[in-house]
Order: C-alpha cells, then sequence, then structure tokens
C-alpha cells in the first residue's frame, strides 16, 4: 500500500457489528473557532452587563439624591 492512502479506521458498534469510520478531515482549527466564538459571546455578555449596571447606577444615584434633598429641606 502507498504511504499517502490511508484506510479508513474501524469501528465496533453496539451490536459488535464493524462499521467504517470515516476519515476526518477539515477538523483543523475546531477548537480555535470555539474558542472564539465563546469568547465573543463573553464580550457581548460583558458588554450587556456593564450597560446595566451603568442604568442602574444612575437610577441608585438619582434616587439617592433626591432623598438627601429631601431630608436636608426638612
Amino acid at each position: 500500500m502507498n504511504q499517502n492512502q490511508h484506510e479508513p479506521e474501524t469501528a465496533v458498534d453496539a451490536d459488535n457489528s464493524v462499521a467504517p469510520r470515516p476519515p476526518c478531515k477539515g477538523d483543523r482549527g475546531e477548537g480555535v473557532i470555539s474558542a472564539a466564538i465563546a469568547v465573543l459571546i463573553m464580550a457581548f455578555l460583558g458588554a450587556a452587563m456593564w450597560i446595566g449596571f451603568q442604568q442602574m447606577w444612575k437610577t441608585t444615584e438619582a434616587t439617592t439624591n433626591d432623598k438627601i434633598t429631601q431630608i436636608g429641606s426638612e
């Protein structure tokens, strides 16, 4: 057999029959792509959380200032 030709590996199924396993071609970079997608999702979540935190902070600051003004005027 030529070195450049590969026979597909075989796998044993649950019923003990031997089924040919397709060669794994084109799986290179699969982990890198998955990691990049995970990083992008985390970046979007972080940005959304930061925007939510800023909104919450502004609301809390306004409420606190109103209460301080009310207490100071009594």
